[in-house]
């Protein structure tokens, strides 16, 4: 069965829906906060072991991949800055789901001011142990 929603996030989600592992939108705002906190087991904890990351022409071809180069820096990007959530669309199908976020980030990152409009698309994959992402692709441009 295939349902679409269409959600305006203002804020961040309550607490007891961020803790949730079986909402594909609480796992990208776990993700997310992971990622602002500096937590790199939790945010990895969320990425499957063949995740495929898009980010600034690159590919990270894996979770380990991905450990290894993009993650420190994403971490540190995210807790300099601040970032807001505007439009969100989700979308799923049997056991997958994507979750397309417009946001805007503002702040200083490496002594310079950022100001930027981002989309990002999240796939996400459900397992045993809850949704997993599968794929991420980020894309920004100046504010």
């Amino acid at each position: 069965m295939q349902r679409q929603l269409i959600l305006f996030v203002a804020l961040v989600l309550p607490a007891t829906a961020r803790s949730q592992a079986a909402d594909p939108v609480a796992v990208v705002a776990q993700f997310h906060r992971a990622l602002a906190e500096g937590d790199s087991s939790a945010a990895l904890a969320l990425l499957l072991p063949e995740v495929v990351i898009f980010e600034a022409g690159s590919v990270e071809a894996s979770r380990d991949e991905y450990r290894q180069h993009h993650l420190p820096a994403d971490m540190a990007f995210s807790r300099a800055t601040a970032r807001e959530v505007g439009r969100v669309r989700v979308d799923s199908v049997d056991h997958a789901a994507w979750v397309l976020t417009e946001a805007r980030t503002t702040g200083t990152f490496r002594e310079r001011p950022v100001d930027t409009r981002g989309v990002e698309t999240i796939v996400l994959r459900r397992t045993v142990a809850g949704w997993r992402i599968a794929h991420i692709h980020w894309s920004s441009r100046r504010g």
